[in-house]
C-alpha cells in the first residue's frame, strides 16, 4: 500500500515501545501495569525525546475496546450469580467506601480554594477505584487466588454500578443546583429494571443458543460469536447511558463453555488491555504535574490514606477479619477510567475548571502506578497493626459469629412464611420486570409500525393482542407460581388466620398482574377507566385458566432454570462422591482458587503424583478442568496438560506458594533445535545385533534408543509400513527415524552388537 494509516503507526509505535519496556519491567521483577504506564508517556507527545503518537483519538478507541475485553473477562471469572450469594457484605462495603471518599474528596477541594462544584465532582472522582487497574495488578501479582480477592471484585463490580448513579445524581444538582430526590429514585429503578432485565434474558438465550448451536461451535466460531454478544450488550447497554461488559460476561459464566470462551478471549484482553494502560500513561503532563504539585501531592495521599483506612473500615463493617480487611482497603488505592468518565462529565456540562481533569488524570497515573505496591504492604502493615492493638480491640476484630440468630427452627410457620415471601418477591419481581419489558418495547417499536400498516385504532387493536398474547406467561406466573409449593400447603394447614394471609398474597399477585393489563387497556383502548379494569381481571383470570398459558409459563421458568444452573448440573454429574468434603473444608481461611498451567510449564507431562503438590505446598487438588472435560478428584497417576486448569483447595500462603512455583516452572526454549533435529536413516540387520529376530514390541528399542522404526525394505526397494509385530531378522533392511547421535547408537548395535549408554540429561 502506497500510504500508511496514522492508527497503524500509533499502534506500531504503541505495541512496540510496551514491548521494550515490559520485558525490561519483567526482567525487574516490576508488575507489568507499570511498564504500559511508562510506555504510555514514553509514546505521548509530552516526551519530546522520543517518537510520539499522531492521534490520540484513534488511541482512545482501541483503549476503549480495552476496557471491554478486560470488563468481559472479569465477569467471565466472577459471575452475577456469585455476587448475589455473597448477601449484604459487598454492598455494605461498596456503600461506605464511596460515601467515606465522596466526604473527603470534597473537604479536600474546599481546603483548596475550589469551588463547590469543582469539589463535589472532585469527591466523585475520588470515589471510584479502579476495577480493570486492580484486576491487572491481581494477575501481575499472582493473587487471583488468594481469597480477599474476590471480595474486592465483588465490591469493585457494586462501585461500578452505583457510579452511574452517581453520575445521575452529579448531572442532576450540576443543572439545577440542587439535589433532586425524584430524579435518583428514577435513576436508581430504571438501573435495576435494566440488569434484572439483562440478567433474565440473558440467561434465558444465552446457555440455549450455546447449547443447541454446540455441534458447530469450533474455537473460531466460539470466539467469534462470544465476542458478538459481547459488544452486542455493551451497544445495547451504551444506548441506555450504562456500561454492562461486565453482565455479559458473568452470564457466560454460568455455561459450560465458560473456561474455553476465557482462553479464546484471553489474547485479545492482552492486547487491547495494554493498549488500555498504555493511554492512561499517555495522559502524564509534566506541566501540569509542576504547576499543581501539592494538590496532586495532597489529593494522592488522600486516595491511599483514605482508601488504606475507610476501605479497611468498610470491609470491617461488612464482616471481614482485619488481615482481609485491610488486604481489601489497600487494594482500592486509586482512582481509574470511572474518575475519567466524571471529569469528561464535569467539562462538557461546563460546571468544573478546566485544571481539575488534568489534575485527577495525575492523581490517577501516581496511585495506579503504587497499586502493585499497596498490595503488597498490605500483609506486613496487617502484622504491624495486630502487633501494636490493644488486645480487646484485637479480639473484637477476630469475633465472628459462628450461626445467625433469631432464625426460626425449618419446617415452622415463621420459615415457612420467610422462605415463601422471599421467593414470591423474587418472582414477582421478575415476572413483572419481563412484563413491563414487552410492553415499553411493543409501544416503542411495534406500535408505530402496527399503525402505519394497519390504521390508528386497528393497529391499536393488532398491538395490543400481541402485548397480551407476549406477556400472558409472565402475568400468569405472577398469580400462581408457588401456589403449590411445599411451604403454601404446609401454612395453609395450620389455621384459619394463616389461610386468610395465603389468599390476601394471591389477591395482591392478581392485583399486581391486572396493572400492567390495564396500562395497555387504557393506553390503546378509548372506552372508560372502569371499563378497563373489568377487562384487564377478566383477562388475566382468561389467562389463569388457559392451559395452553399454563404449559408456556411452565415450559419458559423450567428452561431458565436449566440454563442457570446448567454449569453446576454438569459438574454434579462428572462429580465423583468423595468431592463435597472439598466444601466442608471451607472456612476462613481455607478456599478453593483456580489456577491455569501455563503453556510452557515444565510441570505439563508430569502427573500429579511426581509433583507432590500436597507435600510441597500444603494443597489439594479437587479437580482438573481440560478444555469441556472435568477430572473430578484426580489421583496421583493423573497427568497435567498445558493450559489445563487446577480448582485447588488450601489457605492464602499456600496458594500464593504454588502460583510462585507454577511461575517458576515456565521454560523457555533456547535457540539450539538444530541439535535436536530429527533424521531418517536405512541400515541392515546383521545377525550380532542382540535384537535380531525379535519383533518391534520385544525389542526394546525406542526406549532404549529413542528411535522409532518406520518400516522394512524388501529386495525391490518396497517399504511396507512396521507395526509393532513387525519382526526385525537378520539381513532385513530398516528405516529408522530419531536424532543423529541415537541412529548412531542404533545402527552401531545393529552391526556390532554394542551401544553407548544414552547421552546423559536425556
Amino acid at each position: 500500500m502506497s500510504t500508511l494509516a496514522p492508527f497503524i503507526s500509533d499502534l506500531a509505535l504503541i505495541l512496540a515501545t510496551a514491548g521494550i519496556v515490559t520485558l525490561l519491567f519483567k526482567r525487574l521483577r516490576q508488575p507489568l501495569v507499570l511498564g504500559y504506564i511508562v510506555a504510555g508517556f514514553l509514546a505521548s507527545k509530552h516526551m519530546p525525546y522520543t517518537p510520539s503518537v499522531s492521534d490520540t483519538d484513534t488511541v482512545t478507541v482501541w483503549a476503549d475496546i480495552g476496557v471491554v475485553f478486560l470488563m468481559f473477562t472479569l465477569g467471565l471469572e466472577f459471575s452475577f450469580k456469585r455476587v448475589v450469594s455473597m448477601g449484604m457484605k459487598p454492598i455494605v462495603a461498596a456503600c461506605v467506601v464511596i460515601f467515606a471518599m465522596m466526604s473527603l474528596g470534597s473537604a479536600a477541594g474546599h481546603l483548596f480554594g475550589w469551588g463547590r462544584m469543582d469539589s463535589l465532582f472532585l469527591g466523585g472522582m475520588l470515589a471510584m477505584s479502579s476495577t480493570t487497574i486492580i484486576y491487572k495488578a491481581f494477575d501481575d501479582l499472582g493473587l487471583r487466588a488468594q481469597k480477599f480477592t474476590g471480595e474486592v471484585l465483588s465490591v469493585l463490580i457494586l462501585e461500578d454500578i452505583l457510579g452511574v448513579l452517581l453520575m445521575v445524581v452529579l448531572s442532576a444538582m450540576a443543572v439545577s443546583r440542587t439535589f433532586e430526590g425524584a430524579d435518583l429514585a428514577a435513576s436508581l429503578t430504571k438501573l435495576a429494571f435494566c440488569l434484572v432485565l439483562w440478567f433474565l434474558v440473558g440467561t434465558y438465550i444465552v446457555p440455549t443458543l450455546l447449547r443447541r448451536t454446540g455441534r458447530w461451535m469450533n474455537s473460531e466460531t466460539m470466539l467469534v460469536v462470544a465476542v458478538g454478544l459481547c459488544f452486542l450488550m455493551v451497544v445495547v447497554a451504551s444506548w441506555l447511558g450504562y456500561s454492562a461488559a461486565f453482565m455479559t460476561g458473568s452470564i457466560l459464566a454460568e455455561t459450560v463453555e465458560a473456561e474455553r470462551i476465557e482462553r479464546l478471549v484471553a489474547p485479545l484482553k492482552d492486547l487491547f488491555g495494554a493498549v488500555f494502560f498504555v493511554s492512561v500513561g499517555m495522559l502524564v503532563n509534566p506541566t501540569i504535574l509542576v504547576d499543581y504539585a501539592v494538590p496532586v501531592a495532597v489529593l494522592t495521599l488522600v486516595v491511599i490514606a483514605g482508601q488504606a483506612i475507610f476501605g479497611t473500615g468498610a470491609f470491617l463493617l461488612s464482616g471481614q477479619p482485619l488481615p482481609t480487611a485491610m488486604q481489601c482497603g489497600f487494594s482500592l488505592a486509586q482512582i481509574g477510567e470511572f474518575a475519567f468518565i466524571i471529569a469528561s462529565l464535569g467539562v462538557s456540562l461546563g460546571v468544573t475548571s478546566p485544571f481539575l481533569y488534568p489534575v485527577v488524570v495525575a492523581v490517577s497515573v501516581i496511585t495506579t502506578f503504587l497499586t502493585p505496591y499497596m498490595i503488597r504492604a498490605a500483609s506486613p502493615a496487617a502484622t504491624w497493626t495486630e502487633r501494636h492493638m490493644p488486645g480487646a480491640v484485637l479480639q473484637a476484630f477476630g469475633r465472628r459469629p459462628t450461626r445467625r440468630r433469631g432464625q426460626p427452627h425449618p419446617g415452622s410457620p415463621e420459615a415457612d412464611w420467610r422462605a415463601l415471601l422471599r421467593a414470591l418477591l423474587r418472582q414477582v419481581g421478575a415476572y413483572f420486570t419481563l412484563s413491563v419489558a414487552v410492553i415499553v418495547l411493543a409501544f416503542s417499536f411495534l406500535l408505530p409500525f402496527s399503525r402505519s400498516v394497519f390504521g390508528h385504532w386497528p393497529g391499536n387493536a393488532v398491538c395490543g393482542v400481541l402485548i397480551l398474547v407476549i406477556a400472558s406467561p409472565f402475568l400468569r406466573a405472577i398469580v400462581m407460581r408457588k401456589n403449590h409449593s411445599a411451604e403454601f400447603r404446609r401454612l395453609s394447614t395450620h389455621g384459619r388466620g394463616h389461610r386468610v394471609s395465603l389468599a390476601v398474597t394471591v389477591a395482591v399477585r392478581f392485583v399486581i398482574a391486572t396493572l400492567p393489563v390495564y396500562y395497555i387497556l387504557d393506553f390503546l383502548s378509548p372506552f372508560k377507566w372502569w371499563i378497563h379494569i373489568l377487562v384487564a381481571a377478566g383477562l388475566v383470570l382468561l389467562m389463569i385458566a388457559s392451559r395452553t398459558v399454563k404449559y408456556i409459563s411452565i415450559h419458559m421458568e423450567r428452561n431458565f432454570m436449566q440454563n442457570l444452573r446448567w454449569r453446576e448440573a454438569v459438574a454434579r454429574e462428572k462429580s465423583d462422591p468423595r468431592q463435597p468434603y472439598a466444601r466442608r473444608l471451607l472456612s476462613r481461611n481455607v478456599h478453593i482458587a483456580r489456577i491455569d498451567l501455563p503453556e510452557s510449564s515444565s510441570w505439563a507431562g508430569c502427573t500429579l503424583g511426581e509433583l507432590a503438590l500436597g507435600e510441597r505446598h500444603a494443597v489439594m487438588v479437587a479437580a482438573l478442568v481440560r478444555g469441556t472435560r472435568r477430572i473430578n478428584i484426580p489421583d496421583g497417576r493423573t497427568c497435567l496438560y498445558p493450559s489445563d486448569r487446577l480448582e485447588v483447595i488450601g489457605d492464602d500462603e499456600s496458594l500464593r506458594q504454588l502460583s510462585e512455583s507454577m511461575r517458576q516452572s515456565v521454560t523457555l526454549h533456547e535457540a539450539d533445535a538444530t541439535g535436536h533435529e530429527m533424521h531418517l536413516r536405512r541400515f541392515t540387520v546383521t545377525a550380532a545385533a542382540p535384537w535380531a529376530g525379535q519383533t518391534v514390541a520385544t525389542s526394546g528399542l525406542r526406549p532404549h534408543f529413542r528411535c522409532l522404526i518406520v518400516g522394512v525394505e524388501d529386495s525391490e526397494g518396497q517399504i511396507t509400513l512396521a507395526d509393532a509385530q513387525t519382526r526385525l531378522a537378520a539381513g532385513a533392511t530398516l528405516w529408522a527415524v530419531g536424532e543423529e547421535p541415537d541412529l548412531h547408537r542404533l545402527m552401531a548395535s545393529a552391526h556390532t552388537g554394542e551401544a553407548s549408554a544414552a547421552p546423559s540429561g536425556r
